[in-house]
């Protein structure tokens, strides 16, 4: 049975491959309680899942790239050129994401982060 990220880079990993696969449940498990996101063209945090099905609909994309990872106990930051995201490890250990700000690719506009 999975358990989670063991650390915060897998969770980059696991989001970049939840989001290719549009796989709710599998996105949903990465999430910690109440986590929330905004994009460039949304400033406004919403849910994250909710979030993710919106962008999915809209077919945005979302490429994940070697993160730069700066972690305090049980925080971390993730900041690459795909996204920024704060993560935090819960009782059991685990890294879920709990804010993320992506900059969601467009793979038909040379100006888009790869």
């Amino acid at each position: 049975m999975w358990s989670g990220a063991r650390t915060p880079e897998e969770l980059e990993t696991l989001f970049e491959d939840a989001w290719l696969m549009r796989d709710g449940p599998l996105l949903a498990g990465l999430l910690a309680d109440g986590a929330v996101m905004a994009t460039d063209a949304h400033r406004v945090p919403v849910g994250l899942l909710a979030g993710a099905r919106a962008l999915w609909a809209a077919g945005r994309p979302y490429v994940g790239a070697r993160p730069r990872v700066l972690g305090s106990r049980d925080l971390a930051l993730l900041v690459s050129p795909a996204a920024v995201h704060v993560a935090r490890r819960d009782a059991a250990g685990d890294w879920r994401l709990a804010i993320a700000l992506l900059h969601p690719v467009d793979p038909f506009d040379p100006r888009s982060t790869r």
